[in-house]
């Protein structure tokens, strides 16, 4: 099979809708070629279909040994590329970097990190009780190891 003609069909195929992108493209054992994509504004049923038509009707015979699937991806998985984080600001993300875990709301999206608040109660600096201060963490992209998407319901 040509790997690089699935590449361009694909590529292809997403140029046609240009809120959609590429989460991966994996070449599994049993010919099976596993698709994920997402888009700005998720992806539909219907768009997954005509990403899988596009590469399925321009492979020909070359593809009939290997199974296709195009889905979008898992809300249980972690975040995998740039843009998945710009579509998720203003959402709570559970964070794990340096060994630590955050959970907050994902404020700022930067090519090299991303900021997440969230709201904590510490002791009141003068006498007892307990306030509720604001908390934010900056961490680069580079520190961190998983990011979800918080399914709240």
């Amino acid at each position: 099979m040509d790997t690089k003609k699935v590449e361009f069909l694909l590529e292809e195929a997403l140029a046609e809708n240009p809120s959609l992108f590429l989460i991966s493209l994996d070449y599994l054992p049993g010919n099976k070629i596993k698709v994920v994509v997402d888009g700005d504004s998720g992806v539909s049923l219907k768009e997954c279909m005509r990403i899988s038509r596009n590469i399925d009707h321009n492979m020909g015979e070359e593809l009939d040994d290997f199974t296709l699937e195009v889905s979008s991806p898992d809300i249980s998985e972690p975040l995998k590329v740039h843009r998945q984080y710009l579509k998720n600001l203003g959402r709570t993300l559970d964070v794990k970097a340096n060994d630590q875990s955050f959970e907050g709301v994902l404020k700022e999206v930067t090519d090299d990190h991303i900021v997440l608040a969230w709201k904590a109660r510490e002791p009141k600096p003068i006498g007892k009780g307990k306030v509720t201060v604001e908390k934010t963490a900056t961490l680069t992209h580079k520190e961190i190891s998983e990011a979800k998407v918080k399914i709240i319901f």
